[in-house]
């Protein structure tokens, strides 16, 4: 693929005051910030849920909508941003974004019934989606290209952080306070937020030009093509997929709905979503890259709490306490990471990284029941040096070749990867643990069935055991027994298989990864970028 959009020249920097510096990473730390609870509010509530269903009286199937209600219309939101941004400027969309979610935290905590809930939890993601593209695109707009590579480290954190600890800090403010606090958290953050911002936040001006031929129906078909893909990639697994006349609707549509998105954002003079910028080699591995660290980032995070929760049956504050490790290890790297992609070509950090990512992951193929905090503490580090590490030099990549006045739009475009890829993973893994739970389970009851002597042993010292208990029917009770062995030793295997998935993945992220060209430094752009 040859880059039909190449960089400005280079052209000479600015040298920037210490009074212009100071104000730039003030106003860039409330954006990052006011990022970090954008992204932590997505899985604050998922070690809380049981509470959370008990306190608002939600079913099992409705209480799942507290998290899906608030992705679905955030990942409209998150390409949509880079045109309100350059419309209103990045200040005012911010300042925005950040109000509209700190009253819908309030709203979504104080909600009485599930129906409320899941209307505040939409309206908070939609509202709250502007904060987390907005900030990629100030620390490639603002930031001089030799302080670059260090807002990618601050942002890399962020990103990898928030969800890592996200379930963990729920799951102690739940024990702690009360679930309602998951949400009542984002008022005092939130109005800090709001003040670094607009007292340092000014980046650059917005363009009231662009009101001019606003594409609605571009929106309009944009909203349905990625609220139906999310939809049927977070509801598809338990629905059995296609299965479902409600999943294969959506799946239709998004199919539909994501072809005219397409021409229209290709043929409309004023797109919502700019589309060329993947006629870039670097920013479409980038966006690829991007979606592939978001599964590995989310299904790490997603497999390791379940595995603990259904086969250790670890509590959330256990969940918690084992899951830091991955926290700690992403935290460490974050400076190493920065430095190896200043010194060396971003595409050996990157091809390293997913390495190791797969490599941890991979350490997992083999779990048993047993393992606990200590034997996943290896897994959790490699996995965390490895995505930390691949997610900075993946963000170099991705938008070092691209000219400054396609960085709005091109940051929309990135998030939504990550977030995409995230949730595909996430669908991909829970589909992978119940099917080859299945398997597994069938093949383990066949052998009991076609007089396995091992397994039959075992069935009569079951047997046997409960008669000496006093069980009334001790035969039945053997068999309900050995059942529960046989169900959890397959659910043990399935995961074994998901995290070897994960780690293949990687693995071919990174031969994919060395396709990228060279990332050269871009120009400087102009301050008022848009």
């Amino acid at each position: 693929m040859t880059d039909a959009v190449t960089a400005a020249p280079a052209a000479p920097a600015k040298t920037m005051t210490q009074a212009d510096w100071t104000k730039l990473f003030l106003g860039f730390g409330a954006m990052v910030i006011g990022q970090f609870m954008a992204i932590l509010d997505i899985q604050i509530v998922a070690a809380s849920l049981p509470q959370i269903q008990a306190g608002v009286g939600a079913s099992a199937d409705q209480v799942s909508w507290i998290q899906t209600a608030y992705l679905i219309p955030e990942v409209v939101m998150i390409p949509l941003s880079g045109y309100l941004s350059r419309l209103w400027g990045t200040q005012r969309l911010y300042l925005a974004s950040c109000t509209g979610f700190i009253v819908m935290s309030v709203l979504t905590g104080l909600s009485s019934s599930i129906d409320m809930m899941i209307l505040t939890r939409a309206l908070q993601g939609f509202i709250g989606g502007a904060m987390i593209p907005t900030v990629f695109a100030v620390a490639f707009t603002a930031f001089p290209p030799e302080r670059r590579v260090t807002a990618s480290v601050i942002m890399g954190l962020i990103v990898t952080l928030a969800p890592t600890v996200g379930p963990t800090l729920g799951g102690h403010l739940t024990e702690w306070l009360s679930w309602r606090w998951l949400f009542f958290i984002n008022v005092p953050t939130g109005l800090i937020v709001l003040f670094g911002v607009a007292r340092w936040g000014k980046f650059d001006e917005g363009d009231p030009s662009l009101k001019a031929g606003f594409d609605w129906f571009g929106l309009g078909v944009m909203a349905a093509f990625l609220m139906s893909l999310q939809f049927v990639l977070e509801e598809g697994a338990k629905n059995s997929w296609f299965q479902d006349d409600l999943i294969l609707g959506l799946a239709v549509l998004a199919v539909i709905s994501g072809v005219v998105f397409v021409w229209r954002s290709l043929s409309y003079k004023n797109p919502i979503v700019e589309l060329r910028a993947f006629s870039n080699r670097n920013f479409s591995i980038g966006v690829l890259m991007t979606a592939v660290s978001g599964a590995s980032l989310f299904g790490g995070t997603f497999l390791l709490p379940q595995f603990l929760g259904r086969v250790r049956h670890y509590s959330a504050s256990e969940v918690g306490t084992t899951m830091i490790i991955s926290g700690l290890s992403m935290f460490a790297t974050g400076p190493i990471a920065g430095r190896l992609v200043r010194r060396i070509d971003p595409r050996v950090p990157m091809f390293i990284g997913f390495i190791l990512a797969g490599w941890g992951m991979y350490m997992a193929h083999g779990v048993t029941k047993d393992w606990g905090f200590w034997e996943f503490a290896g897994v959790q580090a490699c996995r965390g040096v490895g995505v930390m590490i691949a997610m900075i030099a993946t963000q170099q990549i991705t938008m070092s070749t691209l000219p400054p006045h396609m960085v709005k739009n091109a940051s929309g475009l990135v998030n939504l990867s990550r977030n995409t890829g995230g949730a595909m993973g996430l669908a991909l893994l829970a589909t992978s643990i119940s099917q080859q739970t299945a398997l597994y389970y069938n093949d383990l009851t066949s052998k009991l069935q076609t007089g396995n002597v091992e397994a039959q042993g075992m069935m009569a010292g079951l047997a046997s055991r409960m008669a000496q208990l006093g069980v009334s029917d001790p035969d039945g009770a053997a068999r309900k027994a050995f059942s529960g062995m046989l169900h959890q030793e397959a659910t043990v295997l399935a995961f074994g298989d998901s995290f070897t998935l994960l780690a293949f993945g990687c693995f071919i992220a990174a031969g994919v990864s060395l396709l990228a060209k060279p990332a050269a430094g871009a120009a400087p752009p102009p301050s008022d970028a848009h």
